[in-house]
């Protein structure tokens, strides 16, 4: 089993922030954004590299970050993957970025973990993997508790088995509260699915996206994250992910 990380975007609306820093790597109460999502996988048996597909403007920055991380953690084997783009006008979107990886290091034979770079959990993602593994595909979920508050992301509905049933992004008049983020599990099976997926001239952009257009197709099930999920998409997101985060740093 291997782990994709997307980290290869600009958060333009995080500017100047990240003018200089990709968002993975601001800090959040101490520690890069980064840092708390390999934090939380350390705990998973059976992964054996970590992929971080980025582009051309920080991939050296997040080489020296997985050099110094690596230094602290041997067990842990990197691999940074740049896509070649260098700003939002040729950037290939996060569907194409996980195709390029996908393609590029003949990932086919093997179970995919894909999360993005600036997710934020507060507890180890054992649970989750450990549900995913054996199933077609799984999408993370997270009740955000408010039918207002959810029109900002995707909406979803499941049957008794937590098989997905209807996916609609940013709903404008939602029925449930329970929303998928991106923390994704790909059998070896499901993988070539993406290929087909670009190859019909879908949008190569928003990883949700290819869940809405693959739970038509094969057997999306979910599984419900515990704890505290943060998104952050804005200085003052960022603000209150520090103040929130502080609590769980170990």
């Amino acid at each position: 089993m291997n782990v994709l990380i997307l980290a290869a975007g600009y958060a333009t609306r995080l500017y100047p922030l990240t003018l200089t820093k990709a968002k993975p790597l601001l800090e959040v109460a101490g520690k890069p954004m980064l840092g708390w999502v390999i934090d939380n996988l350390s705990p998973v048996e059976g992964i054996e590299t970590i992929y971080i597909v980025t582009n051309n403007k920080f991939a050296k920055d997040f080489q020296a970050w997985a050099d110094g991380y690596r230094q602290r953690n041997p067990r842990r084997n990197f691999k940074i993957i740049n896509d070649g783009s260098n700003d939002d006008s040729d950037k290939l979107g996060a569907i194409g970025d996980i195709n390029l990886v996908l393609t590029r290091e003949n990932l086919a034979t093997d179970d995919l973990i894909v999360v993005a770079g600036d997710n934020l959990f507060s507890e180890p993602l054992t649970d989750f993997v450990a549900h995913a593994q054996g199933s077609e595909a799984t999408l993370a979920t997270y009740d955000v508790g408010d039918l207002e508050a959810i029109k900002k992301y995707s909406a979803i509905t499941l049957d008794e088995d937590g098989v997905i049933t209807s996916f609609e992004e940013k709903p404008a008049a939602p029925k449930s509260t329970l929303t998928g983020i991106a923390l994704y599990y790909f059998s070896r099976d499901t993988i070539p699915m993406f290929g087909i997926y670009l190859q019909e001239g879908n949008n190569p952009d928003q990883p949700g996206r290819f869940i809405q257009w693959l739970y038509t197709r094969r057997r999306v099930k979910t599984h419900q994250i515990q704890g505290t999920w943060f998104d952050i998409g804005s200085k003052e997101t960022l603000v209150q992910a520090n103040e929130i985060f502080q609590q769980f740093v170990r």
